[in-house]
C-alpha cells in the first residue's frame, strides 16, 4: 500500500508540472520566476542590456489583460479589457558542465504573435496564442556566463477572438536540457488496441540525431501499473546515421489491463529509455492507459462496450479574474465540481488547452474533445468598440492559417495525443456560419434545395465560396490522421444546411451540429453512415430530449460549462454567463437543474423567485433568456419555470413567491416549518421542474424528495436570513505544496449562521506569510469595478480568494474583514 501511495504521488507531482516539462525527453527546468515585464512596445527589448530596472517584476504565468482598465469604449468581444504589446526578460545561467549538451526553451503557451530571443538573437516567431512550442537555444547560450532571454508578445489586435484570450505568457515555460542524440519532441505516442483477448499498448518512438556521427541504440520501453508492477516490456535496436532521425515500433501486450473508464479512471506509466553504447542518454514517462470506443451511426457511443450517451460542456480557458493564467489547483476543483453534477465531457472551446486541464481529465475520468480553431482562412465579424456599436471589424488570427495552421494543428495532436481522456480532434468551430464568411446559393432557399427560408440576408456572390470549405476540410484531416488514427475527426458546424452542399461534413469521421436539433432527423435519414452528435447546445430540455429519444446521437456538449470572461453583452457585462458554474467555479441554479437530468445520484435543489406575469424579466440571469426577452419586443412571458432560481428566501410578508424544485426523484414535497405546504407533486416529464406558488412567511423552506413508493431520496432546505453578521470560511485547503495555490471561500451569515444570500459588503482580504493574493473572485457578472486589489464586495453573500503561496515553509494566516462583520481567518501550512 505504501508503495502504491508513494508511486501515486510521483505521478501526481510529474502530472503538476513539477518534474518535468510535457517535451517528452531530456530534462527540465521550470523558469517562471522573476520575470521582468513591461507593457509598451519597448525599444530594442531583445538586446542584452537595455534598462529595464523600471520594469515589474513578474511570476509566470502571467496574464496582463485581466490585470487591465476595463471599459465600455474597448470591444465586448475581450469582456472590456484591453491588449496591447508587451515584452518580458529574464536572466539565466547555464554551467559549464552543459556544454555537451543542446539547451531548449519550451513555452507552453504565449498570447500571441509572440517572437523568442535569447542574448539580443531571434529564435523564432509563434503567432497562433494557443499552441505549445520550443525552440533550440543551444547555439547562442554562453555556457558559464549570465544569459537573456527576451520575449515580445504583440497582442495589439486586443479582439482578434470572439471571446477572452488574455494577453500574455500566461503557461508555463522551461529550459531543456538534452543529448545530441535524443528523443524527438513529442516523440513517444502511445495507443491502446483491444485484441481478441486483452490489449495491446502500441508505441512509436521517433528519435533524432543531431550529433556528427551515427549512433547504434537500444530503445527500452516498460509498463507500469498503478501499484508501480512491471506488466509488459519491450527492447529495440536501431541505428540513426549523423543529423538524421530514426523510429522504433512496438507493442506491449496486457492480457487483463485495468481499464480506463469514467468511475475508474486506472493510469498506466510508460517509461521509455535510450542507451548509446550502454550508457543511458534519454528517458521520458508518459501516462497511459487501457480503454477502447466506438461510433455507430446508428446506436451512437460506447466506451469500452458500454453504450453511453457524452454529456459533455464547452470550456474557455479563463478563470474570472485570473485570467487566462490559471492554476492547476483550479482547474481541478472546476473539473471535480462538473464531474460531481453529471458532466462526463469536455470540449476545448475553440482551441487547444493547458496541458493540466488534459491531465486532470485523465486522471478524474472525463472525456475531452480537442478543438483547434475559431476561423481558418476568413475572419469573422466582431464588434470593436463596445457592443452592438459602430461597424464590426475583422481583426482575427486568420492571416496566419495558410502558414502555421497544418503545423498549429499538428502540434495540437503530436501534443495530447497520448491521453487516454481524448476522443476525438475537431479542426474548426463554426467556419461555416452563413454569410459569415463563406456563402452559397442554398442560402437563399427553395423547394428544390430542401431548405425552404432565405436565411442571413440569402446567397451573396461577393462573398467566399462555401465549397472552399470541403477542401479544407480534407487537408486538415490529412494533418490529423499522420500524427493519429486511433480517434477520429470532427468538427462544430453552425451551418449545417449550407454545409451539406460541400464536401466538409463529409471529410469528418463524425459530425457535431451547433443549435441544428431539428436536421437531426431529417440528416440521419438522408445521410445513413454519418455519425451525430450535438457540439454545441442550448441549456433547455428538448435540446437533452433530442438525444435521450434518438440512440444515433451520441451526446451534446452544453454552451457553456462554466461562465467566462468576454463575449460579452452591453455594458455592464464581464462575460458570457450561462455555464453551470459562475465565474468562480460554484454551482449555478442551472448547474443543479442539469445535476437533476445528468446525474445517477438522488439530488433536490429549491429555489425561488416572485411569481412571474407577462413581461417579468426577474430570474433572466441566463444570457440566452435575456436574448429571447429582447427578441420578443418587451412582451417576454415565462414559458416554463426558471431553471435560473437562486436559494434565497427574504421576501414581503405574503408576496407571492414561485417555489422550483430540480430533483431526478419521481415526485417531491415541499414543507415550511416542517409542515407540508401545498400538494406532493410528481415529476415534470415536459419541464423537468416541479413548482409551487406560495404566499411568503419567514422560516425554513424545504423540498424532499420521493421515490415511486414514497421513500425519502433526497432533500434540500433554505432558511430565512437576518442581516448580515458574519464572515464564515465555507471551503479551503489546510495545507499546500510551496508555489502551490489555496483557494478560500467564504459566504456572509447572519446571527445564527444562515447564509445572506442579499449580501453585497465590500471584503478586504489580508496575508500574513510568504505568500500573495492572485485575485477576490465574486462572480458577479454586472460589476464592472477594480480586480486587481484585495478588496471586492461579495455576490449572494459569497466570494472566493486565491492565494499563491511563496518557495518557503511554514504557515500563511488570510484574513477577512468587512465593516460591522466578524471578521475570519484561517491558517495554511505550507511544506
Amino acid at each position: 500500500m505504501k508503495m502504491k501511495l508513494l508511486f501515486a504521488l510521483l505521478l501526481c507531482l510529474a502530472g503538476a508540472g513539477i518534474l518535468h516539462a510535457q517535451t517528452g525527453f531530456g530534462k527540465s527546468e521550470q523558469i517562471n520566476n522573476n520575470w521582468k515585464f513591461t507593457l509598451n512596445d519597448f525599444e530594442n527589448g531583445q538586446s542584452i542590456q537595455p534598462d529595464d530596472s523600471r520594469w515589474q517584476t513578474v511570476d509566470l504565468p502571467h496574464d496582463w489583460s485581466v490585470k487591465g482598465q476595463l471599459s465600455p469604449t474597448l470591444a465586448s468581444a475581450t469582456g472590456y479589457l484591453p491588449g496591447g504589446i508587451g515584452w518580458y526578460r529574464k536572466s539565466f545561467e547555464v554551467s559549464k558542465e552543459q556544454e555537451e549538451k543542446k539547451v531548449y526553451l519550451y513555452f507552453e503557451g504565449v498570447y500571441n504573435r509572440s517572437e523568442v530571443f535569447v542574448n539580443g538573437v531571434s529564435l523564432g516567431k509563434r503567432p497562433n496564442g494557443y499552441i505549445s512550442f520550443m525552440y533550440d537555444a543551444t547555439p547562442f547560450i554562453k555556457f558559464g556566463e549570465e544569459n537573456i532571454i527576451a520575449v515580445r508578445v504583440d497582442h495589439s489586435q486586443s479582439a482578434d477572438s470572439r471571446w477572452y484570450t488574455g494577453s500574455g505568457i500566461y503557461r508555463d515555460v522551461w529550459l531543456v536540457y538534452a543529448n545530441p542524440v535524443q528523443i524527438a519532441q513529442w516523440g513517444v505516442y502511445a495507443y491502446p488496441e483491444q485484441l481478441k483477448k486483452g490489449y495491446q499498448l502500441n508505441v512509436e518512438v521517433d528519435l533524432e540525431n543531431g550529433s556528427a556521427k551515427s549512433s547504434e541504440l537500444i530503445v527500452k520501453n516498460e509498463l507500469y501499473d498503478a501499484d508501480n508492477n512491471l506488466v509488459a516490456k519491450s527492447s529495440d535496436k536501431l541505428t540513426v546515421s549523423a543529423n538524421q532521425t530514426g523510429k522504433i515500433q512496438t507493442a506491449l501486450k496486457v492480457t487483463n489491463p485495468e481499464l480506463w473508464s469514467l468511475d475508474a479512471p486506472n493510469l498506466y506509466t510508460l517509461k521509455t529509455t535510450v542507451y548509446n553504447d550502454g550508457k543511458l542518454i534519454d528517458e521520458t514517462t508518459t501516462t497511459t492507459g487501457f480503454r477502447h470506443f466506438s461510433f455507430d451511426p446508428n446506436k451512437g457511443f460506447a466506451l469500452n462496450g458500454e453504450p453511453m450517451k457524452v454529456k459533455g460542456v464547452c470550456l474557455h480557458h479563463d478563470a474570472g479574474v485570473l485570467g487566462s493564467a490559471v492554476p492547476r489547483e483550479v482547474w481541478k476543483r472546476r473539473l471535480q465540481t462538473l464531474k460531481e453534477i453529471g458532466v462526463n465531457a469536455i470540449r476545448t472551446s475553440h482551441n487547444p488547452q493547458a496541458p493540466d486541464l488534459y491531465e486532470l481529465c485523465d486522471e478524474l475520468g472525463l472525456l475531452v474533445l480537442d478543438e483547434a480553431f475559431d476561423e481558418w482562412e476568413f475572419p469573422k465579424r466582431k464588434w470593436l468598440e463596445g457592443w452592438n456599436v459602430g461597424t464590426p471589424g475583422f481583426e482575427g488570427t486568420f492571416d496566419f492559417f495558410e502558414e502555421w495552421g497544418e503545423k498549429d494543428l499538428g502540434d495540437m495532436v503530436k501534443r495530447d495525443r497520448n491521453h487516454v481522456s481524448v476522443f476525438a480532434w475537431s479542426i474548426g468551430n463554426e467556419v461555416d456560419y452563413p454569410n459569415d464568411p463563406y456563402s452559397h446559393p442554398v442560402l437563399d432557399g427553395g423547394a428544390e434545395t430542401g431548405f425552404t427560408q432565405p436565411i442571413f440576408g440569402g446567397y451573396k456572390k461577393e462573398a467566399p465560396n462555401a465549397m472552399r470549405l470541403g477542401d479544407i476540410a480534407e487537408r486538415l484531416v490529412k494533418v490529423v490522421k499522420q500524427y493519429d488514427q486511433s480517434r477520429p475527426t470532427t468538427a462544430g458546424l453552425a451551418g449545417v444546411a449550407m454545409s451539406n452542399q460541400t464536401g466538409y461534413p463529409f471529410a469528418l469521421d463524425i459530425t457535431g451540429y451547433n443549435y441544428t436539433e431539428s436536421l437531426y432527423d431529417h440528416d440521419h435519414a438522408k445521410y445513413p453512415e454519418r455519425v451525430l452528435f450535438g457540439s454545441e447546445n442550448r441549456h433547455d430540455l428538448e435540446a437533452w430530449k433530442a438525444v435521450t429519444s434518438r440512440d444515433f446521437v451520441f451526446g451534446q456538449f452544453l454552451w457553456t460549462g462554466i461562465d467566462y470572461l468576454g463575449e460579452s453583452g452591453r455594458w455592464p457585462s464581464r462575460g458570457f454567463y450561462s455555464g453551470l458554474l459562475d465565474f468562480g467555479g460554484f454551482i449555478k441554479p442551472r448547474g443543479y437543474y442539469r445535476q437533476s437530468l445528468w446525474a445517477d445520484k438522488p439530488m433536490a435543489y429549491l429555489g425561488t423567485y416572485p411569481t412571474p406575469g407577462r413581461g417579468s424579466k426577474s430570474q433572466m440571469k441566463d444570457v440566452w433568456s435575456h436574448l429571447d426577452a429582447e427578441n420578443s419586443g418587451g412582451n417576454y412571458e415565462e414559458k416554463v419555470p426558471s431553471m435560473d432560481a437562486w436559494p434565497i428566501w427574504n421576501y414581503q410578508q405574503n408576496q407571492l413567491i414561485r417555489v422550483v424544485c430540480y430533483t431526478n426523484a419521481a415526485q417531491a414535497e415541499l414543507l415550511i416549518d416542517g409542515k407540508m405546504e401545498g400538494e406532493r407533486k410528481a415529476y415534470n416529464k415536459e419541464t423537468g421542474i416541479i413548482f409551487w406558488d406560495i404566499p411568503y412567511r419567514d422560516g425554513k423552506l424545504e423540498v424532499v424528495g420521493l421515490d415511486t413508493e414514497g421513500n425519502l431520496v433526497s432533500s434540500y432546505s433554505i432558511q430565512s436570513s437576518g442581516r448580515p453578521y458574519a464572515i464564515k470560511i465555507i471551503e479551503s485547503a489546510t495545507e499546500i505544496a510551496k508555489d502551490g495555490v489555496a483557494q478560500v471561500a467564504i459566504q456572509v451569515v447572519d446571527e445564527n449562521g444562515i447564509p445572506v444570500m442579499l449580501s453585497d459588503d465590500e471584503i478586504t482580504c489580508q496575508i500574513l506569510g510568504d505568500g500573495k493574493l492572485l485575485g477576490l473572485e465574486a462572480s458577479n457578472n454586472e460589476d464592472m469595478g477594480d480586480y486587481t486589489d484585495n478588496k471586492q464586495r461579495v455576490f449572494h453573500g459569497r466570494l472566493i480568494a486565491y492565494i499563491k503561496a511563496g518557495r518557503s515553509e511554514g504557515e500563511l494566516a488570510v484574513r477577512f474583514t468587512a465593516n460591522w462583520l466578524k471578521p475570519a481567518e484561517i491558517q495554511i501550512k505550507v511544506q
